[in-house]
């Protein structure tokens, strides 16, 4: 994921945000109790220790309310900024600030929250298992995936699959034709076949019986645990080290941040962790507005 697919994907996001604050009067309250002349330096910052992101979006907000504002990054993604520490200054007419101010919040304080929140389950995995990739999954906030999964990263999360558009990922529920076994492998040849570029092809299992089937499938790269107790990933993974060592396994399900160390500690290569984006407490930013730097010249 680049830096201009990012922005492509939070454009549209921000004219709908701005359409629905401005909705065509604009900013009234600005209008009518700010001078059209004053200008001011706005400073944005972190009212509780947390990971940053978002800030390249915070700065286009301001940039598409006014392109005279002057907006400088001080804390970029993916850095832990403590109580009090600027996130972003930005200067110019106060009215313009303080009509973007809600909306460069928003986006702010929903990403840093999620990054946030994702370093913490990584730091409580990889304490238990360093080799561990703590991975993100689709429940994320409609339109906003994009931006969620680059929150995931700025806080030391991977990836797993953007859509359904870019691998394979196999549940029972997809498996409804009476033979399961030859619908599973007549599938991955058809994925292999038809679409070469999909990242990985993935099966779900929730026994060990099917992990054993699973291992001994050509053209399988992961292997999901879903809801296994411990002493049943241990031996998954005994089973994937004997038969199929090439095949990654990744747990899921019950994952939580007292939990995912246990989880970790067994060796599976990956833990996914849906909380990561559907359950993350946006993080307290706030800005602080002072003095006009031309006043003070």
């Amino acid at each position: 994921m680049t830096d201009s697919e990012l922005a492509q994907a939070a454009a549209p996001l921000i004219d709908l945000a701005l359409a629905e604050d401005l909705d065509g009067h604009g900013d009234i309250t600005a209008r009518c109790f700010v001078p059209a002349d004053h200008h001011s330096r706005g400073r944005i910052v972190a009212r509780q220790p947390l990971v940053v992101s978002g800030t390249a979006i915070a700065a286009e907000v301001f940039a598409r309310i006014d392109p005279s504002l002057s907006v400088s990054i001080e804390t970029p993604d993916g850095t832990a900024a403590g109580t009090g520490d600027t996130v972003l200054t930005v200067t110019g007419p106060t009215r313009s600030i303080l009509t973007g101010e809600r909306t460069a919040l928003n986006f702010l304080q929903r990403l840093s929250g999620v990054a946030t929140q994702t370093r913490e389950y990584v730091r409580r995995a990889t304490e238990a298992w360093p080799g561990v990739r703590v991975l993100d999954t689709r429940k994320t906030t409609p339109g906003w995936r994009i931006l969620e999964k680059a929150a995931v990263r700025a806080g030391g999360g991977t990836n797993h699959r953007i859509g359904l558009h870019d691998a394979a990922m196999v549940k029972d529920n997809h498996l409804v034709a009476e033979d399961r076994e030859a619908a599973l492998e007549a599938g991955i040849r058809a994925v292999r076949k038809r679409y070469p570029e999909a990242a990985f092809i993935e099966l779900e299992a929730d026994r060990l019986d099917q992990v054993e089937r699973f291992l001994g499938m050509d053209g399988v790269d992961v292997i999901l645990l879903d809801n296994m107790s411990l002493d049943q990933l241990r031996e998954a993974i005994a089973l994937r080290d004997e038969r199929a060592p090439g095949v990654q396994l990744e747990a899921s399900g019950g994952v939580n941040l007292d939990t995912i160390a246990g989880i970790a500690a067994t060796g599976v290569d990956a833990i996914s962790v849906g909380a990561l984006t559907h359950s993350a407490i946006a993080a307290d930013l706030a800005l602080d507005l002072e003095s006009s730097p031309a006043a003070e010249a």
